[in-house]
């Protein structure tokens, strides 16, 4: 498998931090390998690293769902593995699959394959991935000998559920039993890595702990009415209050606002499944001073997916934002692209990377790094929502709180002693 990798068997990366070195090693062995840890401990950052110089083809990315697909330029596993909907249920799924020439063929050429956001893959599809794959490439072993990497954290987002009274995780399943995976559990926080309490408090909040650290937090950084000068994006839980939030707040800048349509073309099927998973509004609507967001990581590292600031000149060309850190920079379209099971882009959106920031979803937000915002943990309902929401700033000088309650911050248990064991064994 090492010969996956050409030049990085070996090679330490000065910009790693120790247990990222340690996990590079690991990664560029033969063995099965799960990586995790919390919000902000650069899993992403050691994943990049790691597939530079890798054969795409060989070694694919594969990511939970179609949002996350567009962000990182891959597909997803779903469509890679041919599960569809998994209409039938899981033997249908895996006969109807197992039959599919393109699947073969994909899963023949490939050695491995990296899977992005794992926690958001329900048990009964990483099941289903499994049999396929040792089927179609007619081998016993676990996934017919394909090499997997697992990332993500299961104290984030949990996979839908057709069934709301259980969680059909994917560490629960048999498919994750037989891949025997070595974990890696990084710790070290790199995000807030300046604000060390900070981090210890969101530590317990992952682990559904209202702890007095906790409360002094929350309690410490409550909004008041006449705080104006606190500004940042507003999370919610729900969609409605977000859209709401954001229009007002534009009507209310003065001057004229100016409207960008995102440009899609491709396949009329694929354009309509990209609108659903675009990070960008279909028509991007802005005035000079509006408060925005950048929804894509600069390949030259002058912002981060998730950075904040203000509109200063509009243009059909480019427009001019002056970024949260005082930067000025200029945006011109981006592409946006959706990917096929094959690797090939059937779907295209071009527009500026922007979209207002007054207010944002938590699921909106996960993965993004944010300056500062306003966050309301009242009545949520998802394990993992609250610690998602206030891991996204780096300090918790970038953070207020618009009303919290107990009942919101909480982890499912079977998540919480999963984690445990592999902090422990790592």
């Amino acid at each position: 498998m090492t010969s996956l990798l050409p030049g990085l068997l070996g090679t330490l990366h000065s910009d790693l931090n120790a247990e990222q070195q340690a996990a590079l090693e690991l990664l560029n062995g033969d063995d099965n390998v799960f990586v995790t840890g919390g919000a902000g401990t650069g899993k992403s950052y050691l994943l990049r690293k790691f597939l530079q110089g890798t054969d795409p083809t060989r070694l694919p990315v594969l990511a939970s769902t179609g949002a996350a697909a567009v962000l990182i330029g891959g597909r997803t596993f779903h469509s890679f593995f041919g599960l569809g909907i998994m209409e039938g249920g899981l033997d249908a799924c895996v006969e109807k699959a197992s039959k599919d020439r393109r699947v073969s063929r994909r899963l023949k050429k490939a050695l491995g394959f990296v899977l992005d956001e794992v926690s958001m893959i329900p048990g009964v599809a990483l099941e289903a991935a499994e049999r396929i794959a040792s089927r179609v490439r007619n081998d016993s072993r676990p996934w017919g000998g394909l090499k997997v990497i697992a990332v993500g954290d299961f104290a984030q987002l949990p996979p839908v559920s057709r069934e709301s009274s259980r969680r059909d995780w994917a560490f629960l399943s048999g498919a994750w039993q037989k891949s025997q995976f070595q974990s890696v559990h990084l710790k070290e926080m790199m995000r807030a890595a300046e604000d060390p309490d900070f981090c210890e408090t969101l530590a317990d909040i992952r682990k559904g702990v209202v702890s007095e650290r906790v409360r002094k937090l929350l309690n410490g950084r409550a909004i008041i009415e006449a705080d104006t000068e606190f500004e940042g994006s507003v999370l919610h839980a729900r969609k409605v209050d977000v859209d709401r939030i954001n229009q007002l707040r534009l009507a209310q800048l003065e001057g004229d606002k100016k409207t960008f349509e995102t440009v899609f073309s491709g396949d009329e099927r694929a354009i309509k499944s990209l609108q659903n998973n675009l990070p960008i509004p279909q028509l991007l609507e802005l005035k000079v001073g509006a408060f925005v967001m950048l929804r894509q990581n600069d390949p030259a590292g002058r912002w981060v997916n998730g950075s904040l600031g203000h509109v200063k000149h509009l243009s059909l060309k480019d427009i001019e934002v002056k970024l949260s850190t005082g930067r000025s920079v200029e945006l011109e379209r981006v592409k946006f692209s959706l990917l096929d099971a094959e690797g090939n882009e059937i779907a295209s959106a071009r527009n500026f990377p922007l979209s207002l920031a007054y207010a944002v979803t938590i699921h909106k937000a996960q993965g993004a790094t944010l300056d500062k915002m306003i966050v309301s943990l009242r009545n949520l309902w998802e394990p993992g929502q609250a610690y998602v929401a206030l891991s996204r700033v780096r300090s918790a000088q970038g953070l207020a709180v618009d009303g919290w309650d107990e009942r919101s911050i909480f982890a499912d248990p079977q998540v919480t002693a999963f984690h445990a064991k592999i902090a422990g064994n790592s």
